[in-house]
């Protein structure tokens, strides 16, 4: 190690860490995401919970932080994603997903902030990045077909809720003499 590395991880071994995560720690956690992600996107349809993801990173670091993660997280990640755009591989960040089971409402900004894109919906941009990542790190249960985009169960369970309730929501079409449900024909089945 160079004197300016021993410097910094000496920095880092004597930082408080009862405060917020300095500079220097969101580096090291983004640098200690990184290994933890691939070893993610080495497995077909594999994603990290944020809560592992920080547990790991604190582990591998040594440093931890009474923060709460939401407060930094989206900033770690940040940095992951910006390394994996230097780097020209898909973005790694897409692999960690809040308890909701989604990338949270950050990933829209990460993406914009690193590859200057614009999405719509960040989960179903994330599970097109997730197959990338696992196409790109040799997933090696990567089916022959070369797999698909997924959601997670849980969004893709909040989504199938929101339809459901979207079509219930919906007013029904009632006959004005008879009050039965119209078909799709519009025309009342009893009244005729």
């Amino acid at each position: 190690m160079t004197d300016l590395e021993l410097d910094t991880v000496d920095q880092i071994e004597q930082e408080d860490v009862s405060g917020p995560p300095t500079e220097s720690t969101r580096t090291a956690w983004a640098e200690a995401a990184r290994p933890v992600l691939i070893r993610t996107a080495e497995r077909y349809r594999a994603m990290i919970s944020y809560k592992d993801l920080a547990a790991q990173m604190q582990e591998a670091t040594g440093i931890t932080t009474r923060q709460p993660m939401q407060h930094w997280m989206a900033d770690v990640l940040n940095r992951v994603a910006r390394d994996c755009a230097e780097r020209n591989e898909p973005n790694l960040a897409a692999l960690a997903v809040n308890a909701q089971g989604s990338v949270g409402a950050a990933y829209a900004s990460t993406v914009l902030d690193t590859r200057g894109e614009e999405i719509g919906d960040a989960d179903d941009h994330a599970a097109r990045e997730r197959l990338a990542c696992h196409t790109y790190f040799e997933a090696a249960d990567l089916p022959a077909d070369g797999g698909v985009p997924t959601l997670t169960e849980k969004v893709s369970a909040a989504r199938t809720r929101a339809r459901k309730a979207s079509a219930l929501a919906k007013p029904i079409d009632t006959c004005a003499t008879c009050n039965m449900a119209l078909p799709a024909t519009k025309v009342c089945d009893n009244c005729g």
